[in-house]
């Protein structure tokens, strides 16, 4: 082998572009972490190579014939297990809906900043040689196995004083991301769909719902691992509620209504006398059942009270409750359940439900 040879890259990259100057700046960027080949968007092959770690889109997605062309060459199934990172032009809604449409895992934004770039590509794309499909199946389990163990603890252990940690969140959150990045939020709903207990199967629809929607708007990774805990701890306090109460199946008496609604309090007190908890978490935790006009609780706190954290939640929290089986009715349909939360109005902040209409949606 020559000396000078240069290693083999981990990665290989597809970049189609529609850009008159084919994308040289951002391709330059994309060879520090692996092999690129720039293609026009009318190119990407109808079937991927084996050993392509991930596609890299970068059009105007203002223009309908940029979008109509590439979402054409994406409708199969070839590129569906593929990550897929789009570039945006800009940070406005347009762009960001529009990607997430076309089927993006991952954006980043012009301008284009080397080192911020490498390191959403580096999370983005396995640095494998190739992406395999059998490989998501297990990715997809040990992220959802991972969710299950914090709440086996949270359920089960911390109502007996067994402490459950910052860490043991930690643990989990990098696998959840992963999980559902590498998947679909249609795989992970329907693998946690069949966990027989209800309490467990929302916090998981919970936190696959609250993921996938931070992904879509292009959180940054620290604000996505901040959301995934908070979801997947957010009905901490229903541990401390019998789950014969949780399970009835019929309507709830005023006292047992009173007890219920305790839950959210039990919790923050639980994980704050614990300690080493975020206050955003704790946040999350007290306050995810407020509503914007007042009428929520534990505190009826409104407006501007309530931060962008507990309004995401609790959109992504109530979603999840009407599109569930549940003790005393059948789910409802995600069309019907994303309707009923339109007319919930003033209790909810619109414009971010509209944003969550594609997650919602657009997988079913």
């Amino acid at each position: 082998m020559n000396a000078s040879a240069k290693p083999a890259a981990k990665r290989r990259l597809l970049l189609a572009s529609d850009r008159s100057d084919g994308s040289s700046e951002l391709a330059s960027i994309l060879k520090a972490v692996g092999d690129v080949s720039t293609v026009k968007t009318e190119e990407i092959p109808a079937q991927p190579s084996r050993d392509l770690s991930g596609l890299v889109v970068d059009i105007n997605l203002r223009s309908p014939e940029s979008v109509q062309r590439v979402r054409n060459k994406l409708r199969g199934d070839a590129y569906r297990s593929m990550p897929r990172l789009f570039v945006l032009a800009d940070a406005l809604h347009h762009g960001t809906m529009q990607a997430w449409a076309l089927g993006a895992t991952d954006t980043i934004s012009r301008p284009l900043q080397a080192e911020a770039i490498l390191q959403r590509i580096r999370a983005a794309f396995p640095d494998t040689a190739a992406y395999d499909a059998t490989d998501r199946g297990k990715t997809l389990n040990r992220g959802v196995e991972a969710a299950h163990a914090v709440l086996t603890k949270m359920f089960e252990k911390l109502p007996l004083g067994v402490p459950l940690t910052f860490d043991d969140v930690i643990a989990a959150e990098s696998k959840i991301l992963k999980a559902i990045k590498h998947s679909s939020l249609r795989e992970w709903l329907t693998t946690v769909g069949c966990h027989h207990v209800g309490s467990y199967r929302h916090c998981l629809f919970v936190t696959g719902f609250a993921v996938a929607f931070a992904q879509h708007l292009g959180m940054r990774e620290d604000d996505q691992r901040r959301l995934t805990r908070a979801a997947l701890l957010h009905d901490v306090g229903k541990a401390f509620v019998p789950a014969w109460l949780l399970d009835k199946p019929g309507k709830l008496t005023d006292e047992e209504m009173a007890q219920v609604r305790q839950h959210p309090r039990r919790g923050y007190e639980a994980l704050a006398a614990q300690g080493g908890f975020p206050p955003e978490m704790l946040d999350v935790v007290l306050h995810h059942h407020e509503f914007l006009d007042g009428s929520g609780y534990p505190n009826g706190l409104s407006s501007n009270q309530i931060s962008d954290i507990v309004r995401l939640t609790t959109i992504v929290d109530i979603y999840a409750a009407l599109v569930e089986k549940r003790a005393y009715r059948m789910p409802f349909t995600h069309s019907r359940a994303f309707t009923m939360m339109e007319g919930m109005g003033g209790k909810l902040d619109q414009q971010l439900l509209q944003a969550f209409r594609p997650v919602a949606l657009g997988s079913f």
